[in-house]
């Protein structure tokens, strides 16, 4: 385990309130899960990493980069906030990869304490529909506007909000930004009473129930991701196949990892490697450098590249590959 200003519009009438700022304080300790959930990039990683405090989910302009039910712990207060960040729900691919992703969607909206569906403030796409179409009745969600700091119009918000509330119930709106710290502080106080009073779950300083293995495969794919842009087929992914560490008189700790980057095509392994090696070794290199923040050790990180045609259709191979 890893340890460690925008403004509301005005509220349209009939609608769930916009909350305000600030943190409760409750009587007891409280502590539940909530769902963070929506369609392919819509900032939902971006938003469990700000209200965790650190870079636990990867990010990239791409769709469809989480592939994972990445959980996120933060300790605020008396309260403990156990983010799930879900897969975008796959509505274009009938792959067995994109099976697993929707199965981990649906298994996290069942059985959370709160749901929070974020969208692109003053959006409504097919694929968000389709989302909100998997909402448990008996669960309370937010709708969360993310994003807010790029619409232009803000008079056009309070209409969206209303048109919002006629298609689910939701308990409350938050429109925000993800990367605006008081936004995110301010989300914590809202979400914070629909936790229920129980003991916390994990150690104050707990940020994630990810292993450090787990992470350095999402860090690799990330920067595969970032290095290649929409050259490469999302279906590429990352295998960890060695993780050792040893304590260190220099570093303190050391790591030794061998990665494998999965490819499905002879053309995209030669994408990857780049001309001369370089473009493999700018991923290795930033991949190592993040992942010495983050475990505080010193890294050493080893890429190698092969092809697997097909692998994403083929079920075995994907629940081979860490899926479920």
């Amino acid at each position: 385990m890893i340890e460690a200003a925008s403004g509301a519009p005005d509220q349209p009438a009939d609608t769930p309130p916009v909350a305000d700022s600030g943190i409760a304080t409750a009587a007891g300790q409280r502590c539940g899960v909530i769902a963070i959930v929506g369609k392919p990039n819509v900032g939902k990683s971006t938003l469990l990493n700000a209200l965790v405090g650190q870079k636990i989910s990867i990010t990239s302009r791409k769709a469809q980069t989480t592939r994972h039910r990445i959980t996120g712990i933060r300790t605020v207060g008396s309260a403990q906030f156990v983010f799930v960040d879900t897969p975008g729900f796959q509505t274009r691919h009938n792959t067995a990869l994109n099976k697993s992703l929707n199965k981990t969607v649906l298994g996290a909206v069942g059985d959370v304490d709160l749901v929070l569906f974020v969208v692109e403030a003053g959006k409504f796409t097919p694929a968000d529909a389709k989302v909100l179409a998997l909402l448990k009745p008996g669960i309370p969600a937010l709708l969360v506007a993310n994003k807010l700091d790029e619409v232009h119009r803000r008079g056009d918000i309070a209409p969206w909000l209303q048109e919002m509330q006629q298609r689910h119930a939701f308990s409350e709106f938050v429109p925000m930004s993800a990367k605006n710290a008081k936004d995110v502080e301010r989300l914590f106080g809202i979400c914070e009473k629909y936790l229920p009073e129980q003991p916390w779950w994990y150690a104050q300083d707990e940020l994630t129930d990810r292993s450090e293995k787990f992470l350095a495969s999402e860090t690799v794919r990330e920067k595969l991701f970032r290095f290649t842009g929409d050259e490469l087929p999302y279906t590429s992914t990352v295998i960890i196949d060695k993780f050792e560490e040893e304590p260190s008189p220099k570093y303190g700790r050391m790591v030794k990892i061998a990665a494998t980057i999965v490819v499905e095509r002879d053309g995209h392994k030669a994408m990857v490697i780049g001309e001369k090696g370089e473009r493999l070794k700018r991923i290795g290199t930033e991949a190592r450098q993040e992942l010495e923040k983050l475990m505080a050790a010193k890294v050493f990180l080893e890429l190698w590249v092969k092809v697997r045609s097909g692998w994403a259709d083929d079920e075995a191979r994907v629940r081979s590959f860490g899926y479920e």
